[in-house]
């Protein structure tokens, strides 16, 4: 604010500017000649809140010393001891200050607090971009136009990392409550490493718990989908708590099958009936596909086992002859995709596939097409990792995804025995 005290100055050219402080009474002095430089110059605003800044930051060390520069003075509260260099990002560009210290370092200034909240906003406003798709490039293009700086590639890399900690806390977090479903998926990125791009899975296990909705469990990545990489992450997911599992939907992967058996015995394995589906087209001619897949993926909207059944054995009659690897695959693998007959009948759309998985992985791989190939393992798992969190929050905002209710009630009438293929 400028003030109405003026000192008379001995010339025109030094006639003072008198602009106080919020903090201090004393003013904070600027020549005419000083103001009218800043004002003409480029960047003239810039400058000008450079040199105003600068002199709050010396007023308020006036006031902690209760004494200026080099003034002896009676109860002065201590001396300066020089300056450091702080760079601080506002509307009208980056400053650069000079901040002042005390020989008993205790002075500290208000001056950024503001500036560090709203840096801070900044920051998050990166991450999200970052998250949701946007470029480093065009973040950098975009940080330039707001706010007169501009943050490279690797800065925003490197404000990107904050996420770790957040992501690491929520991929270990106690699983306290029991989930009932288990779905899991892999699906593969490409990672350079020692300048030669490779390709690395992502675990990803999602659950659907009592509460009716869809929960991320966790997401990892491993060199490849095996046995041993399954296993390890199931059996991290059961050392932070994971219980109760009734049923898991996987694709029929050799490794993860394997693992699924012999970590979670008690659950019964569901086959996705559409992994299966693309797999019966090997046994059969191209144009040849249609009535035939139509008919088979019919069995699957039945409403028990027997009925399903009943039509299966009709199917098998029909095709025999014209198809008959075809029929003899199915005959031997289809009781895999059946397990969801074992659940309340509104259950069965949602659990006889991964496609709950598909929304995810739309969204990973949407973003990924950007990168093409990570520069890390550690970008690639933070990029990943933090759009199913994303996805996560969205899920459990939402209303439920199954009525549980229908599970509790089913789980108490005696098993029905299963009707065994002819």
């Amino acid at each position: 604010m400028v003030s109405g005290l003026v000192k008379k100055p001995k010339t025109t050219n030094e006639r003072k500017t008198m602009i106080r402080p919020k903090r201090n009474d004393e003013p904070i002095n600027l020549t005419k000649q000083e103001l009218l430089r800043v004002l003409t110059e480029d960047d003239s605003l810039k400058k000008l809140m450079e040199t105003m800044l600068q002199e709050v930051l010396e007023a308020e060390m006036d006031e902690a010393l209760q004494a200026g520069k080099s003034e002896r003075v009676s109860g002065r509260l201590g001396f300066r001891s020089g300056h450091y260099k702080r760079s601080l990002v506002t509307r009208v560009g980056k400053l650069e200050l000079r901040v002042p210290q005390d020989r008993q370092g205790r002075f500290s200034t208000e001056l950024f607090a503001r500036y560090q909240r709203s840096e801070k906003a900044l920051v998050a406003a990166l991450m999200e971009m970052y998250v949701q798709g946007v470029s480093t490039r065009r973040v950098k293009a975009i940080t330039e136009e707001l706010c007169g700086h501009e943050f490279s590639a690797s800065a925003v890399s490197e404000i990107n990392k904050k996420l770790d900690a957040e992501l690491a806390r929520f991929m270990t977090r106690r699983l306290d409550e029991a989930y009932p479903y288990l779905i899991l998926d892999a699906r593969y990125e490409r990672v350079r490493e020692n300048g030669v791009g490779h390709s690395r899975a992502v675990l990803i296990t999602l659950g659907v718990g009592w509460d009716g909705r869809r929960h991320v469990l966790s997401v990892e990545l491993a060199n490849r989908e095996s046995t041993s990489s399954w296993k390890e992450h199931l059996v991290r997911l059961k050392e932070r708590g994971l219980h109760g599992v009734q049923l898991v939907a996987s694709d029929d992967h050799a490794g993860l099958k394997r693992a699924i058996m012999e970590t979670l015995p008690e659950a019964h394995w569901q086959r996705c009936y559409v992994h299966f589906l693309r797999n019966a087209l090997d046994y059969l001619p191209r144009k040849q596909a249609d009535d035939c897949l139509t008919e088979l993926r019919w069995l699957y909207d039945r409403h028990d086992i027997a009925e399903a059944r009943r039509d299966l054995a009709a199917w098998l009659a029909r095709w025999q002859d014209k198809h008959p690897k075809l029929c003899t695959w199915v005959e031997a693998n289809i009781d895999e995709t059946f397990a969801f007959y074992r659940l309340p009948r509104e259950h069965h759309k949602h659990l006889k596939s991964t496609n709950m998985l598909e929304r995810l992985n739309q969204e990973i791989k949407r973003r990924t097409l950007l990168v093409r190939i990570f520069p890390d393992e550690e970008s690639c798992l933070r990029l990943v990792q933090a759009l199913a969190v994303e996805i996560h929050e969205e899920w459990v905002d939402e209303h439920r995804y199954l009525n549980m209710e229908l599970l509790r009630e089913h789980l108490k009438r005696p098993a029905a025995p299963q009707p065994q293929a002819a």
